[in-house]
């Protein structure tokens, strides 16, 4: 975990990008990171974190040393370098438009399988206005159906940096909490029937909500 550049183990287009984006959160909105500790080492696993802004995903996962897959809706796969870049790095189409996605959900298993880590965020879709909202059973369905270990983690200042209908605000400061990992025994409950899927979600939320900034780092 401490290696000066873990982007030499993931292919070059998504450690360049993992590259830059470290670099431009240092120096755009010079936040402080905890809980690393938490991340496992080995196995693939699931960030589970709030949603406020579209910095969440790029600023979450450019601070985990290893090679992460995303969720983007599929209407983003359009001609050009867009698409080039989407599928390049990895990033998992899914159709919003209902149904369940089993191509998505074969691609999830295989990630998990090789080793990699997927960042899922319970509500769904941003906040629109800097508040927690209700999760959804999306994260509960793919962590009960990999069985893999959870790892909770909260956003402190991303919509003040750039909320949803709002400006970029260079300089404001963004803070990322990495929570102690949450196993399967701990989320996945079978005998919560119909509700499962939910009930699992709303139990990972439970975790991220409840991460806080440490005492003396202040947004």
């Amino acid at each position: 975990m401490s290696e000066a550049f873990p982007q030499s183990r993931m292919t070059f287009v998504y450690g360049f990008c993992h590259y830059i984006i470290r670099v431009l959160f240092d120096i755009a909105f010079r936040g402080e990171v905890v809980g690393l500790e938490n991340l496992p080492r080995d196995s693939g696993f699931i960030v589970s974190c709030n949603h406020a802004s579209h910095l969440d995903p790029p600023l979450v996962g450019c601070h985990i040393p290893r090679q992460m897959c995303f969720f983007a809706r599929k209407t983003l796969w359009k001609p050009g370098f867009a698409s080039w870049w989407l599928d390049t790095v990895g990033t998992i189409p899914v159709d919003r438009d209902g149904g369940s996605d089993i191509h998505a959900m074969k691609r999830v298993l295989r990630a998990i399988a090789d080793g990699k880590v997927l960042i899922l965020f319970p509500e769904g879709t941003r906040t629109p206005d800097g508040k927690l909202q209700k999760p959804k059973a999306g994260v509960g369905f793919m962590a009960c159906r990999t069985g893999v270990t959870v790892v909770p983690a909260r956003v402190f200042g991303s919509y003040e940096a750039f909320g949803k209908g709002g400006p970029v605000r260079l300089g404001s400061p963004v803070s990322v909490v990495y929570g102690k990992p949450i196993h399967a025994a701990d989320y996945d409950h079978p005998s919560d029937g119909k509700e499962r899927y939910q009930r699992a979600s709303e139990r990972i939320f439970e975790k991220i909500a409840a991460l806080r900034l440490p005492d003396d780092l202040v947004i």
